[in-house]
C-alpha cells in the first residue's frame, strides 16, 4: 500500500459504539442534574411555602377533603365509567353490525363526541337538555348529569377500544363456536366478548384515569356544598383564604388515585405483552 493510500483512510475512533452511548447518557444526566440545581437555587422557596404550604390550611381541609370531595370525585368517575362502558359496548357492536345504518350512526356518534371538548358536553347536559325537554329531570340529580356527561364522552373512546378488541380475537374462535352449534349472538356473548375484554382491559383502565381527571368539570353543572368534588372544593377554600395550599392538596388527592391506577395499567399491559409472546 502506498503512502498516499494510507493517508486517505479515515482514522479509527478510540471509542467503541457502546462507550459513545454511555458517554452520551452521562452527558444527559449531567445536563439534567445541572438544570435541577439551577431551578433549586433560583426558586424563591419562601414565597412558594407561604403560598402553597400552609399547614394550618391543610389541617382545616381534613377530613372533608377525603370524606366529601374525594368521595364525590370517585362516585362521579365510576358512574360515568359504567354508563360509558355500557354505551360504548352498544356502539362498538353497532360499528361491527352488517346493517349499514347502524354502522353509520355509530360512526357519526364517535366522530362527534370524540371531537368535541368534554367541557362542551357538560354545558350541553347542564343547559341544552333542560331547554330541549322542559320539565324533564335527569334521574340521580347531579350524579345523573355527571354520569351522562362523562359517559357520552368516554363511550366514544371505549367503543373504538372495544371494537378493536373484538376484531383482535382470532376469527377461528367464532368459526369454532358456530361449528359447535352456537348462534352468532351467543358466540359473541360467551366467547368473543370475554376474550376481547381481556385484551382491552389496559386501555379501559387508562380511560378510567382520564375520566377521574375530567370529573373536575362537574363545577360547570352547578353543585351544592355537599356535591363538590376535589377541584371545586379546593378552589372554594383557596378563594376564601386567598392562598393556593388547598389547590395543592386537592392535586395530591388526585395523585392518590391516579398514580396507583397508572401502576395497575402498566402491570396489565406487561401481563398482556407476556401473554402474546
Amino acid at each position: 500500500m502506498s503512502g498516499a493510500d494510507a493517508q486517505v483512510q479515515p482514522r479509527k475512533s478510540g471509542l467503541t459504539r457502546r462507550q459513545k452511548r454511555a458517554l452520551s447518557r452521562g452527558a444527559q444526566y449531567v445536563v439534567f442534574v445541572a438544570a435541577v440545581i439551577a431551578l433549586a437555587v433560583t426558586a424563591d422557596w419562601g414565597r412558594l411555602k407561604n403560598q402553597f404550604a400552609q399547614w394550618d390550611l391543610v389541617k382545616q381541609m381534613f377530613p372533608d377533603v377525603i370524606t366529601l370531595a374525594l368521595k364525590n370525585t370517585v362516585l362521579y368517575t365510576m358512574s360515568g365509567f359504567v354508563f360509558g362502558l355500557v354505551l360504548g359496548m352498544v356502539i362498538a357492536l353497532m360499528r361491527l353490525s352488517p346493517v349499514g345504518p347502524y354502522r353509520w350512526l355509530a360512526g357519526i356518534y364517535i366522530e362527534i363526541f370524540r371531537g368535541l371538548p368534554a367541557l362542551l358536553i357538560f354545558v350541553f347536559v347542564g343547559v341544552a337538555v333542560p331547554l330541549a325537554f322542559p320539565g324533564t329531570e335527569i334521574p340521580g340529580g347531579t350524579y345523573g348529569k355527571v354520569a351522562l356527561a362523562l359517559g357520552l364522552v368516554s363511550a366514544a373512546y371505549m367503543a373504538e377500544t372495544i371494537r378493536a378488541g373484538i376484531q383482535a380475537v382470532p376469527k377461528g374462535q367464532m368459526e369454532a363456536a358456530r361449528s359447535l352449534g352456537f348462534s352468532h349472538a351467543r358466540a359473541m356473548v360467551s366467547i368473543i366478548i370475554p376474550q376481547a375484554f381481556r385484551i382491552v382491559i389496559p386501555p379501559l383502565t387508562n380511560e378510567l384515569v382520564l375520566l377521574f381527571k375530567d370529573s373536575s368539570l362537574v363545577l360547570f353543572l352547578g353543585v351544592t356544598l355537599e356535591e363538590r368534588e376535589l377541584t371545586k372544593f379546593g378552589r372554594d377554600l383557596a378563594s376564601q383564604t386567598a392562598n393556593s395550599t388547598p389547590i395543592l392538596v386537592a392535586g395530591l388527592c388526585y395523585l392518590l388515585v391516579t398514580v396507583p391506577l397508572g401502576f395497575v395499567v402498566r402491570r396489565l399491559e406487561a401481563k398482556a405483552g407476556e401473554a402474546t409472546k
